[in-house]
């Protein structure tokens, strides 16, 4: 690193500014843009992807702005939960997962049954049929006894297909010789997550009492429940019986459950009817004294304070890029307007919420005398940007982040002449702040976390509100930094490039490589 210290850098995160091409559907391009287009002929530029595992979700998943930041401030691929327990199945490695392994390995000691529970569904929201499959996988190898308990989704996939994954594991159960279906319950009742203790008890109470209509055949109770005018997330509580109707799968005493979700937020209510000695929502008729009760992912520190375990704890994220920037004993600044604050804060330092020594944070209140952002385009950015100027303009900052929110949030509205003024007001946003840097002997790095803005109409011409996967700009404007293009990457890779313009050596953790091609010099 130059004795004198790095030279400043501007990173601006055009939230929502993808690449695609000019279509009546890109509002990016149908804009009048002459400080982007400038910015895109004059300077170094590539594509970076954001989408999909090289930002640490499935394949074919579009990226987000929580998983974006996160992965532009760790300086790797942050790999979400979803697509660890996928890498884990890959790799046949889900059977080492200590939580897991102890849950199986005390029901089968105790001689009784193992209760999986939890979404049915591929909607890839809270849950994937494959990893129900690969649980049961493992319970056929381990000679284990075990239910599942179903509940049907509706929500994340059409409101009829339950049937259809019901018949599909009834299938795995045939193949592997192993399972059979205890409760089946929409998710209505049994993943609330607004305390409506009413709709839990019913799942319940379904789980370890058998109160509930009986039932006999698991996908002619779903199909039932369809004629009888409920939809999968709707479905009361059906309980499975043998011919004298007798549950078949009842959570009793000395069996242990393991609650197969990824997704926490539907599915800490039931967890801690079972797990709370000081459980309040309803009175609990009847406690199944458990070996062990699981769960795929942490779903609360509260259930952790309770000992339930996870088979995929959170992982902590070392020498991120603002944990470097400190340790550098330098100043950085994170400057939002509310509606993207978290992410440069928050999901930018990768789930740590207090600042780093010597990281200043500037929020600017988003608008809200509107209902919708296609009613005032240029939300907050001309302010942010003269907030970024002027603290840029201290001298005191070696690294800024700035995130500029229009192109998303207004692309999320579906208005394609809303997006495209939207785009014309970030465009005067970007030439001010850049000529600061520029004026200043600065740098800037210019990119986005995801597209939004360039793909508003789908292939059949209907209105897109979602992010897209399409790849987004990097551009450097460095000048008198010569010899130097820029390869194609991922947005890890964005904090190793600021590193290796700063000329500091790059940390063990953070596994992305710097965009610089160099030439002659640097």
């Amino acid at each position: 690193m130059p004795a004198d210290g790095p030279r400043p850098t501007l990173l601006l995160i055009l939230d929502g500014w993808g690449e695609a091409p000019d279509t009546q559907g890109n509002a990016c391009t149908r804009a009048d843009t002459p400080a982007l287009d400038r910015l895109l002929g004059q300077w170094p530029s590539t594509s970076l992807t954001c989408s999909g595992r090289a930002v640490g979700l499935p394949d074919g998943f579009m990226g987000n702005s929580e998983v974006g930041h996160m992965n532009i401030g760790a300086g790797r691929v942050i790999m979400q939960d979803m697509l660890r327990i996928d890498v884990a199945i890959e790799e046949n490695t889900l059977a080492e997962r200590q939580a897991l392994a102890d849950i199986i390995a005390k029901t089968k000691e105790s001689g009784g049954t193992l209760h999986l529970m939890g979404l049915l569904s591929d909607g890839g929201v809270h849950s994937h049929l494959r990893h129900l499959e690969a649980l049961l996988e493992l319970c056929a190898d381990a000679h284990v006894d075990v239910v599942v308990h179903t509940w049907m989704d509706g929500r994340d996939t059409p409101p009829r297909s339950g049937a259809g994954y019901m018949e599909q594991l009834q299938g795995i159960f045939e193949r592997l010789g192993v399972g059979r279906v205890g409760v089946i319950s929409g998710r209505y009742y049994a993943m609330d997550r607004d305390k409506r203790w009413d709709r839990v008890a019913l799942a319940y109470k379904a789980l370890t009492q058998g109160q509930g209509e009986a039932v006999q055949n698991p996908v002619q109770a779903v199909k039932d429940a369809y004629a009888a005018g409920e939809t999968d997330e709707f479905i009361k509580p059906r309980i499975m019986v043998d011919a004298d109707g007798n549950p078949q799968g009842l959570v009793e005493d000395g069996d242990g459950v393991f609650f197969f979700n990824f997704r926490a937020d539907r599915a800490r209510e039931l967890s801690l009817a079972f797990n709370d000695p000081e459980f309040k929502g309803f009175e609990r008729d009847a406690l199944p004294k458990l070996v062990g009760y699981a769960t795929m992912t942490e779903y609360s520190a509260e259930l952790a304070g309770l000992g339930v375990p996870a088979a995929f704890p959170p992982e902590s994220y070392n020498e991120v890029m603002g944990e470097i920037v400190s340790g550098m004993g330098l100043k950085q600044l994170r400057i939002a307007e509310t509606e993207k604050y978290a992410h440069v804060t928050y999901f930018f330092n990768c789930g740590r919420e207090e600042p780093f020594a010597g990281e200043d944070r500037i929020l600017v209140p988003s608008p809200r005398d509107v209902d919708t952002y296609d009613q005032k385009p240029e939300m907050s950015c001309a302010e942010v940007t003269t907030k970024c100027v002027d603290a840029w303009n201290s001298g005191q900052y070696s690294l800024v982040v700035c995130n500029l929110a229009n192109l998303d949030m207004v692309g999320h509205t579906g208005i394609i002449p809303a997006a495209i003024q939207a785009c014309e007001a970030v465009d005067g946003c970007v030439d001010t702040l850049l000529k600061a840097v520029i004026d200043s002997g600065g740098q800037a790095i210019v990119t986005a976390d995801h597209g939004n803005a360039e793909e508003m109409l789908d292939i059949h011409g209907e209105v897109q509100t979602a992010h897209s996967t399409n790849t987004v700009p990097c551009v450097l404007v460095s000048p008198g930094l010569d010899g130097v293009t820029l390869r194609e990457g991922k947005l890890g890779d964005i904090a190793p490039t600021i590193l290796d313009l700063w000329g500091a050596d790059k940390p063990q953790p953070m596994t992305g490589e710097t965009l610089l091609v160099k030439g002659t010099t640097i």
